[in-house]
């Protein structure tokens, strides 16, 4: 990869139309800070992409965050090609979930889901939470000391947890893993079905609608207490959900749902090993976990962009947004920001506060920003006060992936007591 000091900005711009750049975190970082310091709101251009704005200071993807009058999610709320964009454009979207949405439609299918994500209704997961991380404690003893920590553990945590909620059976688990690393790795070798990421996409997305078809289809027959059933005969507005609404509902929960977590994670194990003096002092301070876990997913940032288009003209640091020009917010660039959090290039966990972007901000705020918090909590909580050793036992490896990407192998090799 090109030394990112050598880099234009012309250059820079356009590091974010690939996945590659994400696989190197040293790049990724050494590219945005080019970019917050000498072009922070910055125009990109491509033959084979329609332009676009990048924000890379943290001010200036808060305030479009807190103006979604001005800058809507729709139509393109995702960085695609010319290509995926004329499809979007000629067909609609393929699914339509929260994040393609803008109020009131946002506000009304998200009601559809809040209550399930209230603390009261969370804190009773807090049993099988830590129940699932003794689980794959066990599992880490029973592999011999050695593991590849991010698909053995990190990838599986949180697919139990959100998957149990909506209530799928544990039979269709590695698929719903497998469909998802397709759907959100469609660049990376490792988990594309097709050379042709945009195929890749469609082939993947053809197989979550004849999953959750049928899963509709039993759940109106056989409603029961999960969250599947709320989605199967969810009612907004006095109407039943829509076909591309329903579908998106159940793939963002079935895949962010557990894939972002999971690259925190394993982000989060790779930070804890890389910076040794941040371990033994949580070790040490095990009343740090709460402030660590903002650390953790400040410093992997799972969700690395959206995007927005503005309505009206609207001005950042100088700088005129077009009314009808397409914004990406870069949450891991706006997370590393010298302005906001001193020595950002330090994993510090105890940093307080933590004003992270990793969960967005405003109306379109994770929804699962409190269960990701938990299960970071659960698992870490549990596993290091018997973690007597841990390094690496091999090199780390970075999903190839624009949108949502982390860790996806990390050997370790370790001693649990």
């Amino acid at each position: 990869m090109t030394n990112s000091t050598d880099l234009t900005l012309e250059q820079c711009g356009q590091s974010f139309l690939t996945g590659a750049m994400f696989t190197d975190e040293h790049h990724f970082h050494a590219v945005t800070t080019k970019l917050r310091k000498e072009s922070p709101v910055h125009w990109v251009e491509h033959p084979d992409f329609n332009p676009f704005w990048v924000l890379t200071k943290h001010a200036d993807v808060l305030d479009v965050e807190l103006h979604p009058n001005e800058f809507l999610n729709a139509p393109r709320a995702i960085l695609g090609n010319k290509e995926a964009d004329s499809m979007r454009e000629m067909q609609g979207h393929l699914v339509k979930s929260l994040v393609q949405m803008d109020d009131p439609e946002h506000r009304n299918h998200r009601n559809l889901t809040a209550d399930w994500f209230l603390p009261k209704n969370l804190a009773t997961l807090d049993g099988r939470l830590k129940e699932l991380a003794d689980r794959y404690i066990d599992k880490m003893v029973a592999m011999g000391g050695q593991c590849d920590f991010a698909s053995d553990i990190a990838m599986q945590y949180p697919l139990y947890v959100i998957l149990a909620i909506l209530g799928l059976p544990e039979s269709d688990y590695n698929r719903m893993l497998r469909l998802t690393q397709e759907l959100f790795g469609a660049e990376d070798d490792e988990f594309k079905r097709d050379d042709d990421a945009l195929a890749s996409i469609l082939q993947t997305v053809a197989d979550f609608v004849a999953y959750f078809d049928a899963l509709t289809e039993d759940r109106r027959t056989n409603p029961t207490s999960d969250l599947a059933s709320v989605i199967a005969n969810g009612m907004v507005n006095g109407e039943p959900i829509g076909h591309k609404e329903q579908l998106g509902y159940y793939i963002i929960a079935a895949t962010a749902g557990h894939d972002t977590t999971s690259n925190a994670m394993g982000g989060a194990m790779k930070a804890l090993i890389e910076n040794p003096d941040q371990l033994a002092r949580l070790q040490a301070n095990p009343s740090l976990m709460t402030v660590a876990v903002d650390e953790m997913i400040r410093w992997t940032s799972p969700v690395k962009h959206f995007m927005r288009t503005a309505t009206v003209d609207y001005e950042i640091r100088g700088t005129t947004i077009k009314a009808g020009q397409d914004v990406l917010l870069s949450y891991w660039a706006a997370n590393r920001d010298e302005d906001v959090f001193d020595d950002p290039f330090k994993f510090d966990i105890g940093r307080a506060p933590n004003k992270h972007l990793a969960f967005g901000f405003g109306v379109h705020y994770c929804l699962g920003a409190m269960l990701a918090r938990m299960e970071l909590k659960a698992l870490f909580g549990a596993l290091l006060p018997r973690l007597k050793s841990i390094e690496l036992a091999g090199t780390p490896q970075l999903t190839k992936s624009t949108f949502v990407s982390g860790v996806k192998h990390l050997p370790i090799r370790y001693e649990i007591v």
